[in-house]
């Protein structure tokens, strides 16, 4: 388990917050890294891997036009995963992948172009006053190296873009928590 998973299960179990995992190049392997974390229970509401790019848009909600015509390995089918599985298994933040690990170019996209995703809770979503702002985010990388090392570096990205989600939503409090937790001041 990685450092990032083990903060993301941190800081959504702090803040009482769920994640879903939409993944395609990675396979699970989100998923997996999320679950390994002990206590990941308390925040991971589950996963879809949506491999064909018809369950995209069956499970996910993916729009057809948008697959037919750009293909799977796009930054806003990307988004759409995101939201969709935030959508379709009731979290407060959802996160996606999508690309080509290789061994061979898809989509007329090159081994290495993969996109990743954060849906999380916006102002219309928020009970607190001025509402989070988390929206939408996705991110697009041009990784090196085998089909084994671009998902790894996949899942260390999505990984990172929700802990960047969510330390901007960090509340003054929650941050006074953190540092009293962590002896600081």
């Amino acid at each position: 388990m990685s450092s990032g998973a083990t903060e993301v299960v941190r800081l959504l179990t702090v803040r009482g917050e769920t994640l879903a995992v939409a993944e395609s190049l990675t396979g699970g392997l989100v998923a997996a890294e999320v679950t390994a974390v002990p206590g990941a229970s308390q925040a991971f509401r589950g996963s879809v891997t949506a491999y064909a790019t018809e369950l995209k848009h069956r499970l996910l909600g993916v729009d057809a036009t948008l697959l037919a015509e750009r293909g799977a390995v796009d930054p806003q089918v990307a988004a759409e995963m995101a939201a969709g599985v935030r959508r379709a298994l009731g979290a407060d933040w959802g996160i996606a992948t999508t690309g080509v690990a290789g061994p061979e170019p898809q989509d007329g996209k090159p081994v290495g172009t993969v996109f990743v995703a954060v849906a999380g809770p916006s102002a219309a979503d928020s009970e607190a006053p001025g509402g989070a702002t988390g929206g939408e985010k996705v991110t697009a990388l041009r990784l090196n190296g085998d089909r084994a090392e671009i998902r790894m570096e996949s899942v260390r990205s999505v990984l990172a873009l929700l802990l960047e989600g969510l330390a901007s939503e960090q509340t003054g409090n929650e941050r006074a928590q953190d540092t009293e937790r962590n002896g600081g001041f």
